[in-house]
C-alpha cells in the first residue's frame, strides 16, 4: 500500500491552499463570482475525477495506437440540496477528435478508465476516518 498527503492551510475564512510534500500549491475558495479566484473543493472533486478518467482513457487509445487531435471530458455533478450538499449524481461526458477511433472501441475504453482503473472514482466509494487536536498557542 502507498500513502499520499497533503497539507490544507486556511489562508482566510473562504480560502485554503493545498500542498503536498513535492511543495505542489493548489489554491481553492469557496466564493461566488466574480470575487472567485480558484475552485471550490466540490469543484476540485469533478476536476480529479475527470482527469482521472481521462489520463487512462488516453492512455489506452494511444496503446490502440489511435490518433488523438483532441480530448475532453466535460463533469458535471448534481448536488443535494440539503446539508450536506454531496453530488447525488455526476456524468462525464467524454469527448475523443480521432481519424481512426470509433465510439465502440472508446466507449469500452471509457467503461474501463471510469469503473476499473480511475482511482478518484474507487475513492469515492471508500471509508474515511478522521482525528483532532487543539493546540494552545
Amino acid at each position: 500500500m502507498s500513502k499520499r498527503n497533503v497539507t490544507v492551510r486556511m489562508k482566510a475564512d473562504y480560502e485554503y491552499e493545498a500542498v503536498n510534500p513535492q511543495r505542489n500549491l493548489v489554491h481553492i475558495d469557496m466564493y461566488d463570482a466574480p470575487e472567485k479566484q480558484a475552485q471550490s473543493p466540490m469543484e476540485l472533486l469533478l476536476s480529479a475525477l475527470g482527469s482521472c478518467a481521462s489520463v487512462d482513457a488516453v492512455l489506452m487509445m494511444k496503446k490502440k495506437r489511435r490518433t488523438i487531435e483532441s480530448f475532453t471530458v466535460d463533469v458535471e455533478g448534481i448536488r443535494n440540496d440539503g446539508i450536506p450538499s454531496f453530488y447525488t449524481d455526476i456524468h462525464l461526458s467524454f469527448t475523443l477528435v480521432s481519424p481512426d477511433a470509433n465510439e465502440v472501441e472508446f466507449g469500452k475504453v471509457v467503461a474501463l478508465s471510469v469503473d476499473k482503473y480511475c482511482s478518484v472514482a474507487s475513492s469515492l466509494k471508500s471509508k474515511i476516518t478522521y482525528s483532532y487536536l487543539v493546540k494552545k498557542p
